[in-house]
């Protein structure tokens, strides 16, 4: 009797011991932090070249992560390149080719999957402090979306009415954008002190540097680029705030941290539109500068710092990355364009697949396959307010690897290469399949914002 006693307690110790080792081994949910850009250029941050604004919070991300050198945006415009990252599937699936505007009535369709739903299913508190642009009516707006919380301007920041809202309310209506991006700091520092305790997914959505640019006082003058200098300086400002507070809540080190913009600089807008650095073109076009954006990602811990990765990466991509780490399914009754980049950030691998489809608005522009990039023909662009003019060009052929700049075609020299990634892309346009009409209906009310944007667009300095 006293043996079989022995072994009852022997056997309750082991399965304690073994509970317990288990529970040891299993790590908590990683928190998210997720702070893009608006129209940030590939040419506006130290870590990517630039020695006329000084940004060492950003910079820090790379140094003590990873910098992605060929990292693309879903879209060379706003709306279409947020439902890219927030879905992981290409915009046109959905119908998002355009910008939406306050006149607009549509939005993305709440029947699209978030990654803050995605992560609110297992167990994450989910905020977005920022820029939403896509849809501003009730059932299009973030609480809709995933997101258990909302304080921001449901729109860019040129346009007509700019409010902030919480939650569905608007909450101002007199906007002073002096301090939008310090306000947004301010309401994202209070989020991670509610949410410790719990995962957390915040998305940081700053205006900032979509024009009309602005700085708040402390930071006016203080960069060699005149004022849009100081704007990302204050955004790194920011970024430096958020670091901070992870690290004096003692959580950095289970905290994936990832700095980004939607699209390239608005070149129009001249010195407040920011620089694409060696990159041809900006927003608005499929050139590179006008898709491939500045990203940086660190993970005390987990990722290995100083890595670069200049192989293909996009937007699209970190959908089912942030599914890989909350141990949640890729949704399987859609298509899911997005590649997971878990093995380019904890194992020094390579992404899967290194093909891309370029659109512009609803016109598919040119197809990447590795190194190789081919653009169809192009009538040519004369120019407006809103928009610069380039000029036409036939089709094109560049090696992006020895030319990221696309200044040499090598159409003439590479004519089986050519012709091989025509069919290529045309391969990858019937795969693709047929998509639905354009959702962002545009009405005559949307030319005013053109009338205020040239009101709005250089704010004096102060």
């Amino acid at each position: 009797m006293k043996g079989k006693i022995q072994l009852i307690f022997l056997a309750i110790l082991l399965y304690s011991c073994g509970n317990e080792a288990e529970k040891k081994s299993q790590s908590p949910l990683p928190n998210i932090v997720f702070i893009f850009a608006d129209d940030l250029g590939y040419g506006d941050l130290g870590c990517f070249g630039a020695t006329d604004i000084a940004t060492p919070n950003i910079d820090r991300i790379a140094a003590e992560g990873i910098k992605f050198t060929s990292f693309l945006s879903a879209s060379p415009v706003c709306s279409p390149s947020r439902a890219g990252l927030l879905t992981g599937r290409m915009p046109q699936r959905m119908g998002i080719n355009s910008v939406f505007f306050p006149e607009s009535f549509t939005g993305m369709d709440p029947e699209e999957i978030t990654i803050a739903e995605i992560l609110k299913d297992k167990g994450y508190r989910t905020s977005v402090v920022g820029k939403w642009h896509l849809g501003h009516m009730e059932k299009f707006l973030p609480l809709n979306q995933g997101f258990d919380e909302y304080f921001g301007i449901p729109y860019s920041n040129d346009m007509e009415s700019v409010v902030y809202l919480r939650g569905n309310d608007v909450v101002d209506f007199k906007v002073d954008q002096q301090y939008t991006t310090k306000t947004y700091t301010e309401e994202s520092l209070k989020f991670i002190d509610s949410a410790v305790g719990n995962p957390f997914f915040l998305y940081l959505a700053h205006n900032m540097p979509h024009v009309p640019i602005y700085a708040s006082p402390d930071f006016q003058g203080t960069s060699n680029r005149g004022l849009y200098g100081d704007v990302i300086q204050e955004l790194d400002w920011s970024v430096g705030e958020v670091l901070r507070k992870l690290e004096e809540k003692g959580i950095l080190e289970n905290t994936l941290i990832v700095f980004s913009s939607d699209n390239g600089p608005w070149l129009v807008m001249e010195d407040h539109g920011g620089s694409a650095g060696p990159l041809r073109e900006g927003k608005q076009f499929t050139f590179e500068g006008g898709v491939r954006v500045p990203t940086v990602a660190m993970w005390k811990g987990k990722i290995e710092p100083g890595q670069v990765y200049e192989d293909l990466a996009t937007q699209m991509d970190w959908f089912p990355t942030f599914c890989k780490l909350a141990g949640a399914e890729i949704p399987q009754d859609r298509e899911i364009d997005g590649k997971d980049l878990s093995p380019v950030l904890f194992e020094n691998g390579r992404r899967e697949g290194d093909t891309f489809l370029y659109y512009m608005l609803s016109s598919q522009e040119g197809y990447r396959e590795g190194d190789w990039k081919i653009k169809r023909p192009y009538e040519g662009f004369a120019g407006t307010r809103g928009m610069k003019k380039v000029d036409a060009h036939d089709t094109l052929l560049f090696n992006l690897k020895t030319d990221p700049g696309e200044t040499t075609n090598l159409l003439r020299e590479n004519p089986e290469k050519t012709a091989q990634m025509m069919r290529a892309m045309e391969l990858a346009v019937k795969q693709l399949g047929p998509l639905p009409d354009n959702k962002v209906i545009r009405t005559p009310a949307d030319n005013s914002h053109y009338e205020y944007l040239d009101q709005k667009r250089k704010p004096k300095d102060n």
